[in-house]
């Protein structure tokens, strides 16, 4: 197991990405360049499908804040924007992403959350944006990513407020998509990121492709890219296995998926 703070472990088709930072799991330098490190091992050669958990009693107490120390303009901008190219690494993988967040997960872990595809967390599960107490606003995509899941006003009201939020809450409002009991996080988000990574990823990536263009630019922009997104899936091994075995043998056949 590696000692750095956050590492990645390639598990067959599945990475795991797993917070290590004992006791509080703080974003501190260490964490920073490890996070861009495993971004960029992702982006080089992305898996199939990828979790995001955490080990400890938190997911993340946050950042801390002895980063922000007599930091400049400048240097405080060339910080997000190292930070936010790591996150859009893996906002952009093309394969399913899942975080898990099995405890309290605030600011830069909240933000990482946003950038995956599926958030799951555990009942007793809190989170927060709580920049504003040393002055600051989220600044790893966190407002804008929050109002593309739950509305400005929501996004306006998790800032502003600094305040600690339920799973269930963050459910109701579309930013949580599962919520389990607490013993079962990792167990069932690994469970669900594995089907994911076992299922036809290609069809996956194009999902997101087309989501990504609807968030961007609109919903007649996503269904003029559906000809060119969809239409390359009609050559993929997936497809043409897939619907070889439905003819042969009908829809539970289970043919599995190689993700080409």
């Amino acid at each position: 197991m590696s000692d750095a703070p956050m590492h990645l472990q390639r598990e067959g088709n599945l990475a795991v990405l797993t917070i290590s930072n004992p006791p509080l799991n703080l974003f501190d330098r260490a964490m920073f360049d490890a996070f861009r490190a495993a971004a960029a091992d992702l982006e080089a050669d992305p898996p199939r499908g990828l979790l995001i958990r955490a080990e400890g009693e938190v997911v993340s107490a946050g950042v801390d804040v002895q980063e922000f120390h007599g930091l400049t303009a400048e240097q405080g901008g060339d910080l997000w924007r190292d930070l936010l190219s790591a996150l859009k690494a893996i906002e952009r993988l093309p394969c399913p992403t899942v975080f898990a967040a099995h405890a309290l997960t605030l600011t830069a872990a909240f933000e990482l959350s946003l950038a995956c595809d599926l958030i799951v967390a555990g009942r007793g599960a809190k989170f927060g944006l709580v920049e504003t107490v040393v002055g600051l606003t989220p600044s790893m995509g966190g407002p804008q990513r929050i109002a593309e899941r739950a509305g400005s006003g929501r996004a306006r009201e998790l800032v502003m407020t600094a305040e600690l939020f339920d799973a269930e809450t963050l459910e109701r409002w579309n930013v949580v998509n599962r919520v389990w009991d607490d013993a079962d996080v990792d167990r069932k988000a690994r469970e669900l990121a594995q089907r994911l990574a076992d299922g036809p990823t290609r069809a996956h990536d194009a999902t997101k492709q087309l989501v990504r263009e609807w968030c961007d630019n609109g919903l007649d922009s996503a269904d003029a890219a559906v000809p060119e997104v969809s239409g390359a899936l009609f050559e993929t091994d997936d497809l043409r296995a897939a619907v070889e075995g439905f003819l042969a043998r009908g829809p539970r056949h289970g043919t599995p998926a190689t993700g080409r």
